[in-house]
């Protein structure tokens, strides 16, 4: 199979070109062509020569999956199925529309809810992508893959890395997927478009850190080592005081925002107790906590905290200056909310 075009960074397209014994701008025109202009024939970059076209496509291919289903929620989100290169295994890539006019149904913002891996590893009780095992990486290609393929595709505002699997375990290819739709030469995004969810996984966490602007969704749900080990574990390997101790380093007072996730289940990380460890845990820190409604999975007993408890828990917080909102949950109806994806064996 020949190699795919999308998914490459410029010095891989720079590569190309002098593989082929083209110029090295032609390198920019063919990301201009991929990312930008968004073609889907190599035959329709028409201001390479017809002799470089040519022998671009003898080599290669540009690399599109499509979609092959699609669910529509009664509140507007889709769910999308793709097909990946593990065969039999399919991941799931949520669209969330906002809309600024509820009469006319005119979108705000549409935000792409990406998936990076086939299942995952991590094996949170209270996923069902982690639930459903590990199957193996998507490459930059998918990943990018699914940001041009959905119907939205050119009406995309945000996007978040909150589908299936953990981003930060598929480091190499999530951060080639960040640098095309971050890059001028890729989609030329604001890093303030996107935001990544992690458990937490060190080094990486530093990496990207380091050498992003993106926001940071931390997956926290209780503020007690024990109780997380429980839920999560990767609590075990990268432990939360590490974690945070790291997040400190870095500067959120400005545009970049890191937020914690908490999804609220009744009787486990829903009171007072867990509040105030909460406001111990993050003084001093800019951030904001996302309470997250627990959507039910099917032979797990973890229920839901009432709403009463949550809005509690919400004021509790929010009285001691940190930023608590509760998430509004979308596409329960099609398993499209938080935790409930799991990908499709066909």
């Amino acid at each position: 199979m020949k190699p795919k075009l999308l998914g490459m960074s410029l010095l891989q397209f720079q590569e190309v070109a002098a593989d082929l014994s083209l110029p090295k701008f032609a390198a920019r025109q063919i990301a201009d062509w991929l990312y930008a202009k968004g073609t889907r024939e190599i035959s329709g970059m028409t201001n390479l020569s017809t002799a470089a076209r040519t022998a671009l496509e003898e080599r290669y291919q540009i690399g599109h999956t499509p979609y092959i289903e699609k669910f529509i929620s009664s509140d507007g989100t889709k769910k999308y199925i793709f097909p990946t290169s593990i065969p039999g295994k399919y991941i799931e890539t949520v669209m969330i529309p906002e809309y600024e006019d509820d009469q006319v149904m005119e979108m705000g913002r549409a935000t792409i809810c990406v998936s990076s891996q086939v299942g995952c590893k991590m094996n949170c009780s209270f996923c069902m992508t982690g639930r459903a095992g590990y199957h193996g990486q998507l490459s930059a290609a998918e990943i990018i893959s699914q940001f041009m393929n959905i119907d939205e595709a050119q009406e995309l505002t945000n996007a978040v890395f909150m589908g299936m699997g953990e981003p930060l375990d598929n480091w190499d290819e999530v951060s080639k997927a960040l640098q095309i739709l971050t890059s001028d030469w890729g989609f030329g995004w604001s890093p303030k478009r996107i935001t990544l969810s992690t458990v937490g996984v060190l080094p990486n966490l530093k990496n990207f850190l380091d050498n992003f602007k993106c926001h940071l969704a931390l997956s926290l749900h209780t503020p007690f080592d024990e109780e997380r080990a429980a839920l999560m574990p990767v609590q075990k390997a990268f432990k939360l005081e590490d974690i945070l101790s790291l997040i400190r380093r870095y500067d959120f007072t400005g545009q970049r925002r890191v937020s914690f996730e908490y999804i609220m289940f009744s009787g486990v990380n829903d009171s007072k107790r867990h509040a105030d460890a909460l406001i111990r845990m993050l003084s001093g820190l800019e951030c904001r906590i996302n309470l997250i409604r627990f959507h039910s999975i099917p032979g797990l007993a973890l229920q839901t905290s009432p709403r009463s408890r949550i809005d509690d828990f919400k004021a509790r917080l929010n009285n001691a200056g940190i930023i608590t909102t509760l998430r509004t949950s979308r596409g329960e109806d099609i398993m499209a909310a938080c935790g409930l994806l799991a990908g499709q064996e066909r």
